[in-house]
């Protein structure tokens, strides 16, 4: 494929990579965000997001001229659409269904300069039937173009989808050497995806439908969801019957055929946390596991808070005369993984805004912050260093395994009464 303009709609943990990965290759690219101040950021040659590698290739790809960001999408040949994909639930935390409104509104602004012959793949983690969706809010806006949808192989536009699979932390290297799953509303759209995503991909390209792709999305992150809830279930388990679950999954997993995963404080991140549900959602009756997996690591932060409770309460009964207010909890990471910053679906984020109830002072350990969230902006409640934690607090929680606490492995395991959420301490 000749060299060509390509427009990333959307420069967050997966656009930004996205975008740079392609202009390492010499191909001109137009970041579009709606934040204007990371379009700022990025147009600096900079970036608004933790992730190694990546402020490296971005600086070369801005400095070289081939990427820049706006605010507005421009024409280009292919336009690669990667916005959020949240979903909502009711008012008892049910029913979940998902929300494709930034879909919609990527759609509506990069119709108005679509052009005859352009690609537009969506990469956003979706319900299956979203990128059908997505074709039509494009049709809808431009009715002087056609779509795969009622002209098939003969339209003026090639629509598909393409999930990412990639893992936070190494987002740069995984976005070119891992396989990629490219549906096509059409097989020429597929064809001519597999044709983009081949010149900056090493590993396979591999056509289907647009369907298909994303289910094999969903599927994925659903097998992760479900082995997980299995661990996290098997720690509660063992925690009940004085076990400890690090040594028990150590000694089961020397089996030839038993691989069981670690467990944690729940389950976080835009992708395992979130896309289960929207095979749920499509087949209710049907996806009984699934669903019951997302029950259990929803409810794994609430037995983490459990047990947070019952440590103050036992430092209660040992000093009868302090009072709530004069004890300090600390929560040891709120990123939804280790040595990043991305709190999307994190439950340890989660727990610390509920401690934050507790009627206690709460200090906040996260390394790959400079400011506490809005969320956990409040009296009582502050963002310390490791050493400061381990020095004031009566109770902590490990909550996310970053290096910076493996590294401290000796000072917290001398603190007494510790909670490992994670297994640190093994």
């Amino acid at each position: 494929m000749e060299s060509q303009t390509l427009s990333m709609i959307g420069l967050g943990y997966i656009g930004l990579p996205t975008a740079a990965v392609f202009a390492s290759r010499r191909q001109q690219v137009i970041g579009v965000d709606i934040d204007q101040q990371a379009v700022d950021t990025i147009n600096r040659g900079e970036i608004h997001i933790v992730e190694p590698e990546l402020d490296i290739v971005v600086r070369a790809a801005v400095s070289e001229g081939y990427l820049r960001a706006t605010t507005t999408p421009e024409p280009a040949d292919a336009f690669l659409v990667a916005v959020p994909t949240p979903f909502h639930t009711d008012g008892n935390g049910q029913h979940h269904q998902a929300d494709l409104h930034y879909i919609k509104e990527a759609a509506q602004a990069l119709a108005k300069v679509l052009e005859p012959g352009n690609l537009v793949v969506l990469e956003s983690t979706s319900p299956v039937g979203a990128t059908e969706q997505m074709a039509a809010w494009l049709a809808a806006e431009r009715p002087d173009l056609t779509f795969p949808q009622t002209h098939g192989e003969a339209s003026d536009i090639r629509i598909a989808h393409c999930p990412e699979r990639v893992l936070p932390g190494h987002v740069v290297r995984e976005l070119v050497e891992n396989d990629r799953v490219i549906g096509g509303m059409t097989p020429r759209c597929a064809e001519v995806a597999c044709e983009l995503y081949r010149l900056v991909v090493k590993g396979e390209c591999i056509a289907t439908t647009a369907r298909t792709a994303e289910m094999s999305k969903l599927t994925e992150n659903s097998f992760r969801d479900v082995n997980i809830a299995f661990a996290n279930e098997l720690s509660i388990i063992a925690h009940e019957l004085d076990i400890n679950v690090w040594e028990l999954i150590e000694l089961a997993n020397r089996h030839p055929r038993v691989n069981i995963l670690t467990p944690g404080a729940g389950v976080g991140g835009h992708c395992i946390a979130v896309d289960p549900w929207f095979i749920v959602g499509a087949c209710p009756e049907q996806a009984q596991l699934i669903r019951t997996a997302r029950e259990v690591n929803d409810a794994k932060p609430q037995w983490v808070l459990g047990r947070m409770q019952s440590a103050l309460e036992g430092y209660h009964q040992a000093n009868p005369d302090t009072r709530r207010s004069d004890l300090t909890i600390a929560c040891l990471g709120l990123a939804f993984k280790p040595n990043i910053d991305d709190m999307r679906e994190s439950p340890a984020l989660g727990i610390a805004k509920q401690a934050a109830e507790f009627g206690c002072r709460l200090q906040v350990v996260e390394p790959n912050i400079d400011a506490l969230p809005e969320s956990l902006q409040r009296p009582g409640v502050t963002l310390v260093s490791l050493d400061e934690a381990l020095a004031q607090a009566d109770v902590v929680c490990i909550l996310v395994k970053h290096q910076v606490f493996i590294d401290s492995i000796e000072a917290l395991g001398a603190k007494p009464g510790v909670i490992d959420a994670v297994g640190l301490l093994g």
